[in-house]
């Protein structure tokens, strides 16, 4: 008895002995790539002292918004250099703002995987176009780009003439009166208009701003953005306990709710149409029901080159993708829109004269002819995107080791990508920070680094609805600027801008109205 009594603490020492060993080789490798990309980044400028495990956590911001700012200054700060490195924590970034620094990332198929932060989207978004990579995103844009086509688009213009109508009867009440916030106004216009044409639904928006679903959006948008700049909220089976952790999954209930019952109900729709079609075809053209068509009746009828069709979870991550990236960043190139329009009266001046040359005095809904012709509007909005792009930056994870402007940047470091930055590199956008449309008549882009302006991203993973959103901006605009003259009540040195997943301004965006013939001599 006593041989087992000196015996059990030699068992336990040996056992925590095996135990530390252990943990000591699982942890040999991430700290051997920790050192292999202190080592290969050290020539790589930055701004940081950078020190072991620390990294530059010390000095940078926490701030969402306050460490988009710095983002910004350090660009500035480094304007001559390709790139800047910056090490929060273990995990190193790197930062481009360069045509030519920005062309390596994007214009391969290597790198085409989103960064960590990414992955807080994939509770509510899974594996849609946003999110995925390799073979799977692949499939889907090929099954997808068609639903884009400029045949289909032309059957949405309808939808925007309808609600930016409802845009402008709700502006009516603020002609002539106090200075007024309408970030909100524009962007419930553009939530109404995706719904509309991505399910098919009717949501609301601009006269029910409290309904369920549209609050769940803008919470869920909201804390997905805390989230992602708090690395104590990362770990899952911790942040389900807590508040914020409830309250992300009582909204992703509801938007998942409520997107299974539009597919399914469009899908019984779809199914009755058919089984009708017979019927149909024997009638008269101008006798048969119209129907509006949507995304989601062509994600329904979809398939990949093998014939199969997307299942009815495949097709929720699509539609809550569009629903997603489809108002926000749309809603913020409007507001920046009519705030710099507001800002400028000689470029305001000349939108109105190029929308009374197209529409005259009438009230008659957008054409797709009409579109075509309001060029120096679309340059107006390119201008705008330009100076403050609607996604401030992004980002992707480096794949296999790489050389840029002779830096080596080794595999799985993240790469930021900043459009903020990049729009104003003076060797493509001389003045940068002046208000200049004619930088996008065909006259003068001619010629540009395709990299240097990229508000829709750039090479194969480039924003599939690019043409939608610019569309729907210049049906948008084109209704507001036809009825109201527009002041903006702030200067652009008096904004703080919030640089998180969209770039808004912080207090709003407060502006003016006059009826276009009560300012006629303005």
């Amino acid at each position: 008895m006593e041989f087992k009594g000196d015996v059990q603490p030699l068992v336990w020492m040996a056992a925590a002995v095996v135990l530390l060993t252990l943990l000591a080789f699982s942890a040999l490798p991430p700290l051997l790539d920790y050192f292999r990309k202190w080592k290969l980044m050290r020539p790589i400028p930055g701004p940081g002292p950078n020190y072991p495990l620390v990294g530059d956590a010390l000095f940078l911001k926490p701030n969402g918004g306050d460490f988009f700012l710095q983002m910004c200054e350090f660009t500035e700060l480094f304007r001559v250099e390709p790139l800047i490195k910056l090490w929060i924590g273990p995990i190193p970034f790197v930062i481009v703002y360069h045509a030519d620094t920005v062309e390596p990332i994007l214009s391969t198929s290597k790198h085409m995987d989103k960064s960590y932060a990414y992955k807080f989207l994939h509770p509510w978004l899974g594996q849609g176009l946003l999110t995925s990579t390799g073979e799977k995103w692949r499939s889907r844009r090929k099954m997808i780009t068609p639903t884009f086509h400029f045949a289909i688009l032309s059957e949405f213009l309808e939808v925007m003439n309808e609600q930016s109508k409802v845009c402008v009867e709700k502006l009516q009440k603020h002609v002539d009166g106090e200075s007024f916030n309408c970030f909100m106004d524009v962007t419930l216009c553009a939530l109404d208009i995706i719904s509309e044409t991505a399910m098919g639904r009717k949501i609301q928006a601009q006269n029910n701003r409290d309904s369920e679903y549209v609050q769940a959006i803008y919470k869920m948008s909201d804390i997905i953005q805390r989230r992602q700049k708090m690395p104590w909220l990362w770990l899952d089976f911790i942040y389900a306990h807590l508040k914020d952790g409830k309250e992300h999954n009582k909204n992703l209930k509801n938007l998942h709710a409520f997107t299974d019952k539009a597919i399914l109900e469009r899908a019984e729709e779809l199914k009755k149409t058919e089984a009708k079609k017979g019927h149909f075809d024997s009638e008269p053209e101008s006798e048969k029901p119209k129907k509006r068509s949507a995304f989601l009746d062509m994600l329904l009828m979809a398939t990949d080159d093998a014939g199969n069709k997307l299942s009815y979870k495949d097709i929720r991550e699509e539609v809550d993708t569009f629903m997603f990236e489809g108002h926000d960043t749309t809603a913020a190139a409007l507001n920046w829109s009519l705030f710099l329009l507001g800002s400028h009266p000689e470029a305001q001046r000349q939108v109105h004269k190029e929308l009374d040359e197209v529409f005259g005095k009438s009230d008659r809904p957008v054409t797709m002819d009409d579109l075509k012709k309001l060029r120096y509007l679309e340059a107006v909005i390119k201008e705008a995107l330009r100076i403050y792009p609607s996604v401030p930056f992004f980002a992707r994870t480096i794949t296999e080791d790489c050389i840029i402007r002779g830096f080596h940047v080794p595999k799985g470091v993240n790469v930021v990508i900043i459009p903020y930055a990049l729009h104003r590199d003076p060797e493509y956008f001389p003045e940068p920070e002046v208000f200049r449309p004619e930088r996008f008549f065909s006259e003068n882009a001619s010629g540009r680094n395709p990299y240097a302006y990229i508000p829709f991203s750039a090479g194969l993973r480039n924003c599939i609805g690019q043409r939608f959103a610019l569309m729907e901006e210049k049906v948008v605009l084109s209704s507001i600027l036809r009825n109201y003259w527009v002041e903006a009540t702030q200067k652009r040195e008096e904004l703080c801008l919030l640089g998180e997943l969209i770039l808004r301004p912080q207090d709003g965006m407060w502006i003016k109205l006059k009826n276009r013939k009560t300012a006629s001599s303005a």
